[in-house]
């Protein structure tokens, strides 16, 4: 769910650890658990591994000490602002076979560029490239769903700019949900530029107040520690 799944997509990035999301039950914990024995791995900082701060929202961090893996982190989470519960990212998941017995299971695009709208400076530009780059693939005969996609998650004026173009009647229908897309082939670029900015500090001050609470119950369970 984190920088490997984007390199998957096609938005190259280097990630010095890798992100999973898991569901969120015991057997499946026990799993895990056994999986990050056999990397050597050990938990590091708070939260412990239990599946309370999981269900709450945290992230159980992880550094693996095997000789094949060694200083990788790995940071598991079940619950993310304004993605679906685990069993809905499971359904439309993104099933990707590399070679013979070796298969990857990605959050599906949509679901990872919403899990995307961190307060990070460094999740915006991937957002911008995910896009990009599934637009970029698509081909002449974009499939419906796919192109609300772009219409919803698009961050550059171009792109925009060529979808109210190519795709005037979608864009009409998601008017109501995205308030940057209203005038949208009236707008000259560098308003679209502002109105992006503002999107984008509306949904980093979004997720800074949903961290507000969990950061205090970390700060908490540090000075326990």
């Amino acid at each position: 769910m984190g920088g490997q799944a984007c390199v998957f997509y096609g938005a190259a990035e280097f990630s010095r650890d890798t992100d999973l999301v898991i569901l969120p039950e015991p057997d499946n914990l026990d799993r895990l658990r056994l999986a990050m024995n056999d990397l050597h791995a050990e938990v590091i900082a708070v939260p412990p591994f239990e599946i309370a701060f999981l269900k709450h929202g945290h992230a159980v961090h992880f550094r693996c000490a095997h000789t094949e893996a060694a200083g990788m982190r790995v940071d598991v989470m079940s619950l993310m602002r304004g993605v679906p519960e685990f069993s809905v990212l499971w359904e439309r998941r993104t099933t990707i076979q590399v070679d013979p017995g070796e298969q990857y299971d990605l959050m599906a695009l949509p679901d990872l560029v919403r899990a995307k709208k961190t307060q990070r400076d460094k999740d915006w530009p991937m957002i911008r490239r995910l896009v990009e780059s599934d637009y970029s693939r698509a081909g002449q005969s974009p499939e419906r769903e796919q192109i609300l996609f772009w219409l919803r998650e698009a961050r550059t004026p171009g792109l925009l700019k060529d979808l109210a173009r190519r795709f005037p009647s979608m864009l009409q229908e998601l008017q109501d949900q995205r308030a940057i897309l209203r005038d949208l082939p009236e707008i000259e670029e560098q308003e679209l530029e502002r109105r992006l900015r503002a999107e984008e500090e509306c949904e980093r001050e979004a997720d800074r107040e949903y961290w507000i609470p969990l950061r205090r119950e970390l700060e908490a369970l540090r000075h326990t520690k």
